[in-house]
Order: C-alpha cells, then structure tokens, then sequence
C-alpha cells in the first residue's frame, strides 16, 4: 500500500490526509497536520511559499550586494586574477553601481536606490551574498533554481511541496504559478511541471488583471447554448466513465490525476473569480500595491510605471492565493523574447533593463511583505527572491554586464528566517565568494525551505527509473545562519 501512494514520500502525504481527521495526530501551529509523534520530520515553522523569479539574470552589484571597490575603480582595467570564461565579450573595465546605495533599517542594511521601495523591510530580510550557480546558460540555470537539476525532465519545488505536505483548501490548486505577463522565461511550463510526480501536482497558470487569467476555466463566450445543468450532467458523465476506465488499470496513476484536476476545474469556477477579484480590497492596500489608479491591468491605457502595476497585481493576488490556503505561489518577473530587453538579462543597457523591473519588483515584494506582516500571516509564509545567476563586475560595451554563474545573490524572508542579516559574502568585485571553499548553493537554499516546512529533504524521496530523486538530488545543507 505504501508502494503504492508513493513509496518513501507516500508516509509524508498519507499523514497530511489523515492529519485532516480530528482523529488522527494533532495540528501544529499554522494549521500543518501533524503525525502522533508529534510532526512531519520535524516540527515546522512555515506552511506556504512565495518564489520570486527574476528571468535573466538580475544583477546583484546594481541591487543588493555594494561593493565600494567598483566605485573607487570604476573604469579602470578589469583584472581578476585568474583566467575568466566570459558567456560574451563582457570583461571591460571596472563597472561601478548604476544606482547609488544607502543603508536602511536597524539593520543598516545597503541597497540600491533603485529598489529603495524595499527599504522598510531589510530587518526582516535575510540576504545570501555567496550564492553560486553551475553554468552560465539562462536555460539550464533557470532548471537548477528552479527544479534543482540542470536538465529537463524534474518536477519543480512546488511540485515536491504539493506532493510532500499535500493541499491546504479544497478548491484551488495547491500549487500557483504567475508568468510575466509578456510570456514564458526560459524552459516554459517545463521549470513548474511535475514530471514524474502525479501531474495534479504541477502548477497551474493564472494571469491576474487579464480578461481571462485561468485558460479554459469557463465556456467560450460564443457557447450561449451551454447550460449548468448540461454542464453538470456532462461532468458526471465523464467521471462514471473514467472511474470505469481506472478501475481496469489498477496502479496507472495518470486517468486518477486527470479526474482530480477536472474536479479542481470544478470547484475552481466559483473560487478562482473571488480569489483574484480585487475590487473589494480597501483603497489603503490598493495603494500601498501601486494599484490605486482605478484601472485594470488589460486597459489600454494603465499607470505609467507599468512594471510596478504589474508585479504589484501579482503580489496581491498571491497574498490572496495564499490566504485562502494555496501552498506555493511562484511569481516570474521577465520573459525569453522581445528587444529591447523585458527581462533581467541586461547586456547592452543595465540601467534601461533594469530600471523598470527592479522599480516594479521592489514595490510589489514591499507591500507584499508589509501586507503579510500585518496580517500575521509573513511568520509562516517564507519569501524566496532568486534569479539564474548573476552579472559581471566588469563591463559589457560600457552601458551592459554579461553573465556571471560564480556568485550572486538570493533573500529570504517570512517564517522562520532570520532578519535584518546578510549571510555569505563575495569578494572585493563581487565576482566570485570571498571563501571559495564553502559557497552557498541552490541544494542549500531548497534544503532550507523544505526544512522550515517541517521536511528532512533527504528524506523526501520518489523512486524513479531506479534511483531515489529527491529536490536537492544528492547534496544540500540548511543554511542554519539564516534560521531565527
């Protein structure tokens, strides 16, 4: 039977299920179900998840990580100390910050004025400056954070979260992903697809502000002669067939995911349209989003920090997914198309790319954390800001930075983080980490999600094609410095 749900994650999901009956184990803080042994692996101190994903490749010197050495060097030959594998032709001179920087919060904590918005909330921010990546190809680096594996073919983090901690509410997904609203990043729905975990485990699309954020929720306007009750005859149709169906393929786990997803369908069409309804929420939040201006986001004429509106309308509609018990929200910011850039990959103009997102992103991850704050909902709900790898100290063409794999920087934020510290620290340049003997890695920033979750992520294992996966493959620590 264990086999059968799942093998060694099965116990994990098996206990979540039960854990819903008051009859069985107790319920940890936050509302987590817990075994009669008093936890999942252990006791957790988060239940939700947002994943922030900057397509491209943001530049960690321009927002986070101040280097006053670029500054009193600006311009002069760059000169690393060893030979340097450049993606392009980006190792100029010296490049100093865009943007100036200034200490915020308690903490004294620098960043750029270009993400000032985020000032307010520093101390309760926790900033990984050591961060290294395997490859400096936007496709593969995109996979590693977000599947954990370079290549494609694994399910995303909030794959494993969905399968491992189960559902939080009955009719919305468990698992939401906010694409940029221009298009995919690179990989597409292969970076939150479930790939060999049971597909109602993979995230399902929804684009706030547009006239239609869910694809295929309701019937096509031109279907006038589609009844409810035609509609309900038709469901129950089709689900006496596939029970028939499954019944005879004892063991194939693909038909049962196909009928939970259309009973999600199902219950998603009176959930999802409140859920992302917006016109109730008072005029003190929509302004502190930057959504005040009275319009909708597929209006043609919109607030002139378009980016801000953006990000923002995702942020608030991913505080309302999760307050209503989505488990993992992943919010993308950037695409793979379009020139100029609309995305972090700023080659030719750091300041043109930039400026706009980072402006947007800060002001939407601000209120977001703000929001959460006062609800008292940021003490269980971590916040993970990441991107594919980071930017050259040097220079590319004078205005741009190429890539750099070797060291950048993530934050987290929320349940069970720590505050107002910056963990890790790169070198002078900002170019590689100052200890290159104990670098942080995306193995160690899962690791430590999963952990505050209440999950041992070596433990967190399916058995496929004869080997035992897990999201941090065969590595990762907790990053206990960053624990509160």
């Amino acid at each position: 039977m264990l086999w059968e749900i799942g093998g060694g994650l099965g116990g994990i999901a098996l206990a979540s299920m039960l854990g819903s009956d008051s009859s069985f184990g107790a319920t940890g803080p936050g509302g987590i179900a817990l075994r009669p042994d008093g936890g999942l692996h252990h006791k957790p101190k988060a239940k939700r998840v947002v994943q922030m994903f900057m397509a491209g490749a943001a530049s960690h010197l321009d927002l986070w990580d101040f280097k006053p050495d670029l500054i009193k060097h600006d311009g002069k030959p760059s000169d690393f100390g060893e030979p340097v594998e450049a993606f392009q032709n980006g190792l100029g001179p010296w490049k100093k910050p865009v943007w100036e920087f200034k200490p915020y919060g308690s903490s004294g904590k620098m960043i750029s004025e270009v993400v000032s918005s985020l000032g307010p909330c520093v101390d309760d921010m926790a900033f990984i400056h050591n961060v290294v990546g395997k490859t400096g190809v936007h496709s593969q680096a995109t996979y590693l954070q977000a599947t954990g594996f370079q290549n494609p073919g694994f399910p995303g983090a909030g794959c494993w979260v969905s399968y491992g901690l189960g559902s939080l509410n009955e009719n919305l997904p468990t698992f939401v992903v906010l694409p940029d609203h221009r298009g995919f990043a690179s990989n597409g729905p292969k970076n939150w697809d479930a790939a060999f975990l049971p597909s109602q485990h993979a995230g399902t699309i929804i684009y706030p502000g547009t006239e239609t954020p869910i694809a295929d929720l309701f019937p096509n306007k031109r279907g006038d002669y589609i009844t409810t009750a035609a509609t309900a005859e038709g469901l129950d149709l089709m689900r006496r067939l596939n029970r028939g169906h499954a019944a005879t393929r004892e063991g194939d786990s693909r038909l049962d995911s196909r009928i939970r997803s259309y009973e999600l369908a199902a219950k998603m069409q009176l959930a999802a349209p409140e859920a992302m309804d917006l016109s109730h929420e008072p005029q003190h939040i929509m302004r502190l989003y930057g959504l005040d201006h009275g319009k909708t986001a597929f209006d043609k004429e919109i607030n002139p920090l378009e980016e801000t509106d953006y990000f923002s309308r995702k942020c608030l509609v991913a505080r309302r997914l999760l307050e209503r018990g989505v488990r993992f929200v992943q919010i993308w910011s950037g695409n793979d198309n379009g020139f100029p850039r609309r995305n972090w990959d700023s080659h030719e103009d750091i300041e043109r790319d930039h400026g706009p997102l980072a402006t947007g992103m800060a002001r939407g991850a601000s209120a977001l954390i703000q929001d959460l704050k006062q609800r008292g909902l940021l003490e269980d709900t971590i916040i993970l800001w990441t991107t594919e790898f980071g930017r050259m100290p040097s220079t590319q063409g004078g205005k741009g930075r190429d890539h750099n794999p070797y060291c950048f920087t993530n934050w987290l934020c929320g349940g069970g983080i720590k505050g107002g510290i910056s963990h890790g620290e790169s070198d002078q340049w900002g170019y590689k980490p100052l200890d290159r003997d104990r670098p942080t890695q995306v193995y160690d920033v899962h690791a430590t999600i999963l952990h505050l979750l209440g999950i041992d992520h070596t433990r967190l294992t399916v058995r496929h094609n004869g080997i035992d996966r897990r999201l941090t493959d065969v590595h990762g620590h907790v990053i206990k410095e960053v624990l509160a």
